[in-house]
């Protein structure tokens, strides 16, 4: 395993895994939380995750990288300025849950993306994979193709197997099972 996703599982584990009772976004009842923004919005953890995500998209030929917001907020930050200290700048975007309701009245913020464009998308933690299956529908409806989404973490808990039936290739950073859930 390389040094950075070690040390970014040690710091998940120390600072944003809880246990007890707690009702997720989905609405089901989980015995644990993974907090994912303590750690994308963290200096460490921002520059684990953009180094671990550049290094899976090198060699992959997109236009973009961007998701749902909240989730995606951070890490398409740190991706955007990791990337543009390496010298090889990759555009990012953050589809919102619902056009904003002046000025241009976008849904999807960031550099426009023209028709065709190629872009992965990335959110901090997956439960069933909602938040990623309407980014991409807003995606789609302007001519935008996404065919993979990457995760911070996969809770295990039906994410995968509802995104690949919208043809999403789900890649996932850490899976529940690496904490021992």
């Amino acid at each position: 395993m390389k040094e950075a996703k070690k040390r970014l599982l040690q710091l998940i584990k120390k600072k944003a895994l809880f246990k007890g009772r707690i009702v997720l976004s989905s609405g089901k009842v989980s015995n644990y939380y993974i907090d994912g923004r303590l750690i994308t919005l963290s200096p460490e953890g921002a520059y684990l995750i953009a180094d671990l995500i550049l290094d899976l998209i090198k060699k992959k030929k997109i236009d973009a990288l961007g998701g749902p917001t909240l989730g995606a907020d951070p890490i398409v930050g740190a991706v955007a300025a990791l990337s543009y200290i390496r010298k090889s700048p990759i555009n990012t975007f953050i589809v919102r849950k619902t056009p904003k309701q002046h000025a241009r009245m976008r849904q999807i913020e960031g550099p426009r993306l023209k028709k065709n464009s190629r872009v992965i998308l990335v959110d901090d933690v997956a439960t069933t994979g909602s938040a990623l299956v309407e980014a991409k529908e807003v995606l789609r409806r302007e001519g935008i193709i996404a065919q993979e989404a990457i995760v911070l973490i996969d809770r295990e808990e039906g994410a995968r197997g509802r995104l690949a039936k919208h043809g999403l290739r789900l890649i996932s950073l850490f899976k529940a099972r690496d904490f021992g859930l």
